[in-house]
């Protein structure tokens, strides 16, 4: 359903106005029509790269689908978009509607995906664009795409706060909050401090800090042992006064499952391993913290 505003915008389509002013007002409507069913939207941010976002957001999008909430995942990591790896989906096709309109990857029942790896040849074709481009492909992706009703879309961003970051909490205009991943050494910290002073000063919610890669346990002697410290996160969500939403170990299973487009995420039981475990409490901490703001 349309707002006032959005109806008023479709009224200022006037006679004499050119193509490219027509486009740009119909494009608004796609984009407010499609946010307007859209509940929740969670941008997962890090200041820093190699810190396993892509991993954080495909597991959290798949946690989300497997409570049976009608998510999507939008991968604007335009230079490195490892979400189609990461859920086995690299030779998976975009498909376009008689509208023009595009169609996401249906991962299962519960979750769809857009990712500018689907537009690819290869995994080895380079992405060399300059930031309007970016822009636009990113508010293509969000109004341009047949996302339908959705209870969340969890939106994986690149490192830093740059182009991509910046013009999808522009576009989303009200995004439920951002959660930030980090690990725990001093490197990676400083610079998700920047991450949350950007939503700060965009105004979008912090929900929490996720520390990523937070000790090892020895399969064979079960010893634990902090390979990049320990704390950082829990540290970063005192100091900018954020909510810690839980820790995930070093875990070989979770490359396995990885490079085999296995989201660990998934397949939890009863038998879930120390990292599955770990997600479980992420996820529940994030969900109460969202049910606490709409309160």
């Amino acid at each position: 359903m349309f707002n006032k505003s959005q109806n008023s915008k479709a009224n200022s389509i006037k006679p004499g106005m050119d193509n490219k002013q027509v486009n740009e007002i119909n494009e608004e409507l796609r984009l407010n029509e499609n946010l307007n069913k859209i509940k929740h939207s969670i941008l997962v941010l890090s200041g820093k790269g190699g810190v396993g976002k892509s991993t954080v957001a495909a597991n959290l999008a798949v946690a989300l689908a497997s409570r049976k909430f009608k998510t999507g995942l939008l991968d604007i990591d335009i230079h490195g978009p490892s979400i189609p790896t990461l859920l086995g989906l690299e030779k998976a096709p975009l498909q376009a509607t008689a509208n023009n309109t595009i169609v996401p990857v249906q991962y299962n029942d519960y979750l769809k995906v857009i990712s500018v790896g689907f537009m690819l040849p290869d995994n080895k074709e380079a992405v060399i664009w300059r930031g309007p481009l970016k822009y636009n492909l990113i508010k293509q992706f969000l109004s341009d795409v047949e996302w339908g009703e959705l209870d969340y879309l969890v939106i994986d961003s690149p490192p830093g706060t740059g182009d991509e970051p910046l013009s999808v909490a522009q576009l989303v205009k009200n995004p439920t909050g951002a959660v930030i991943v980090t690990t725990p050494q001093n490197v990676s910290t400083v610079d998700v401090k920047k991450s949350i002073t950007f939503c700060h000063k965009l105004n979008i919610p912090v929900l929490g800090v996720v520390e990523n890669m937070s000790g090892f346990a020895c399969p064979h002697c079960g010893k634990e042992t902090f390979i990049f410290r320990k704390g950082g996160g829990s540290e970063i969500a005192t100091e900018m006064n954020v909510p810690f939403l839980g820790t995930l170990p070093l875990d070989p299973l979770i490359v396995e499952n990885s490079d085999a487009g296995r989201p660990f995420a998934q397949s939890a039981t009863v038998n879930a391993t120390a990292s599955q475990k770990h997600f479980e409490t992420i996820i529940t901490e994030l969900l109460q913290i969202i049910n606490s703001t709409e309160a």
